[in-house]
């Protein structure tokens, strides 16, 4: 290891080696594909990079002398078609490899990457193409999500380029009647191998695909030179590009440059603590996502470490449990929700001996999974926050001390304050929202600001702060508490209450699998409190049950923050990417205009998707 961190950056820290200083400094023609990426294949080529997998059997390790190799090829393949500097090019990959050789590859030309998650349907696809002004569009042919490009293709005139990616069957190859996959023989793959048969560097890009329309991305790439050279890029120009996961309304393009890249050092070396020799990270997350970037690319890379995917379709516990004992996973980061759906296996009956280090972030950590961790591993959760429009900001960093619920305290590159209404420093345990201080400058790593829309970003990027539309309280030693976006708060009687910690204290009682606490319109509250909940295994609804749970609430918490109304239903309404939309559960709650009055009537209200 090099330590090549090190020409980005100037850090400090305490006696008890907490990060005290970090100030990460982007050079004149920083260029993340040409100085880390190249640069280690370069002089240190068999350094690991990737260790990458799927259900169907096929292994790869990829070196970085292998990652400039193949980058370089996808490079000359995207020139070849006319995609240069500038230029937007959505990439739809799920967790194929070929994921990190194209985003090296655009990065190198100086194009703009732009993620999107395979589950989109036709009206988000049409949305994201035109107001994005993709040039181009690089697809899993895994899924559907290629029969929805084709249909809306002719409502997107700015799009010139379709580039079809043989994902190798990504976890959905069909099964036997013993549960095995079968991954040979299908149109799809040209009647090709899969699994097994792929492991190894012959197999890398070596599946073609046929579909009208498109561009097959393997053979070209395959077929494409490997001898490119440098070009012109400007670390000041848009890299990367994200549609945020609003939850109204159409989505907002975030605009990232260079700075971006090297501001995620912070990610990975004091949050996520990745080992760079012998380690090995893994961050679960599709890559349609801003979450695969923190912690499976940038500053991973940075630190020269290597990192793990597994090309699965849908989580399984028991499945990721296998895979840390079996390629010795040293650090791992992933949302709340599987570590919650990992609290469900026989934890202690699978070898996670070789974990180091764990982490959090994508929603608030509730206390008992931090505990439950704890217990059955003897690590912390080290819980981390963070928007698709910045890094890492506020976190609970190597040698700290986390506090159970507790977001922890800002990141030293960012100068975080909590305001309220007034844009006034909250006093501590006053809720207010969370903002980054922007003047005189705008730090690396926050955003450019949101594509083609002056207002919105005018909107978060004011008065020198830029505004998170989160909210949360700090406590007098500086940890900071999430309360939920600015739209969930709930004003009762007066009182400003976070659904958080409702949330929090219901998911500790057996009967709640999962739940969403809004505020219901009410003529004497103003809004009252509610729990929309969906129940685990055997409960069923019942008058008693929502006693219960009121109960419950009110031992544990404040009383006037217990819920006055409890809904049942079998899902809750989600976000593409799993977040849960409250928004939904209000809008039609205001449309029933109703006043619900205690003794409660416990509902089951099916098809809240």
């Amino acid at each position: 290891m090099r330590n090549i961190n090190q020409r980005y950056l100037t850090e400090s820290f305490n006696s008890e080696g907490q990060l005290e200083t970090f100030k990460v400094n982007v050079p004149e023609d920083f260029n993340f594909g040409y100085d880390i990426v190249d640069d280690i294949a370069e002089n240190d080529p068999d350094r690991n990079a990737m260790v990458w997998c799927n259900p169907e059997g096929e292994e790869h390790v990829f070196t970085f002398a292998d990652m400039k190799y193949w980058s370089d090829k996808t490079a000359n393949y995207f020139s070849e078609h006319g995609i240069g500097r500038g230029d937007k090019v959505m990439v739809i990959l799920r967790r194929h490899y070929q994921f990190w050789f194209v985003a090296t590859a655009l990065h190198k030309l100086g194009a703009v990457m732009v993620p999107a998650t395979f589950m989109l349907k036709e009206h988000d696809l049409e949305y994201r193409l035109n107001f994005g002004e993709i040039k181009a569009l690089v697809c899993t042919s895994v899924g559907t999500i290629a029969d929805v490009v084709d249909n809306v293709e002719a409502l997107c005139p700015g799009l010139e380029v379709k580039m079809l990616v043989n994902g190798a069957g990504g976890g959905l190859s069909p099964h036997d009647e013993k549960g095995n996959f079968v991954v040979s023989g299908s149109e799809a793959t040209c009647g090709m191998d899969l699994g097994p048969a792929l492991s190894g560097p012959e197999g890398i890009c070596a599946v073609p695909v046929k579909r009208d329309g498109w561009l097959d991305f393997n053979t070209g790439v395959r077929n494409a030179s490997a001898d490119f050279e440098r070009r012109e890029t400007s670390p000041d120009e848009p890299m990367l590009m994200y549609f945020s996961s609003g939850t109204t309304g159409n989505p907002k393009l975030v605009m990232h440059n260079s700075g971006y890249a090297l501001a995620h050092i912070l990610t990975a070396k004091p949050w996520h603590n990745v080992q760079s020799d012998g380690g090995i990270h893994f961050t679960i997350a599709d890559t349609g996502w801003g979450k695969a970037v923190w912690g499976k690319y940038y500053g991973q890379w940075i630190m020269e470490a290597c990192v793990f995917t597994y090309d699965f379709d849908r989580f399984a516990a028991s499945e990721i449990l296998s895979l840390i004992g079996k390629y010795k996973i040293t650090t791992l980061c992933c949302p709340p929700t599987m570590y919650r759906m990992i609290m469900l296996e026989d934890v202690d009956s699978y070898d996670l001996s070789s974990l180091v280090h764990s982490t959090t972030a994508g929603e608030a950590l509730n206390p008992d999974l931090f505990d439950f961790w704890k217990e059955h591993t003897g690590l912390t959760i080290y819980e981390g926050f963070g928007q698709t429009e910045t890094p890492l900001t506020i976190a609970n960093l190597v040698n700290s001390k986390p506090r159970s619920g507790s977001m922890g305290k800002p990141v030293p590159m960012y100068d975080v304050v909590v305001l309220n209404e007034d844009d006034e420093p909250c006093e501590a345990g006053q809720t207010g929202e969370i903002c980054i201080k922007i003047d005189p400058v705008v730090p690396p790593g926050i955003m450019m600001g949101y594509y083609n829309n002056p207002e919105k970003t005018a909107a978060a990027m004011r008065d020198g702060w830029y505004h998170t539309g989160d909210t949360a309280w700090c406590d007098e030693d500086g940890y900071f508490w999430y309360v939920g976006r600015n739209d969930d708060v709930i004003k009762s009687n007066g009182y400003r209450i976070g659904p958080f910690e409702i949330e929090s204290v219901l998911l500790d009682h057996e009967a709640v699998r999962e739940c969403a606490v809004t505020g219901v319109p009410d003529s004497l509250r103003g809004h009252a409190v509610k729990a929309t909940v969906v129940l685990a295994e055997p409960f069923k609804p019942s008058d008693d049950l929502t006693k219960e749970l009121q109960m419950w609430v009110k031992n544990q918490t404040a009383p006037y923050k217990y819920p006055r109304i409890i809904e049942y239903v079998d899902t809750l309404p989600r976000t593409v990417n799993g977040k849960i939309r409250r928004g939904i559960i209000r809008a039609e709650d205001e449309a029933a205009a109703k006043v619900v009055e205690e003794p409660l009537e416990p509902k089951n209200v099916d098809g809240l998707v």
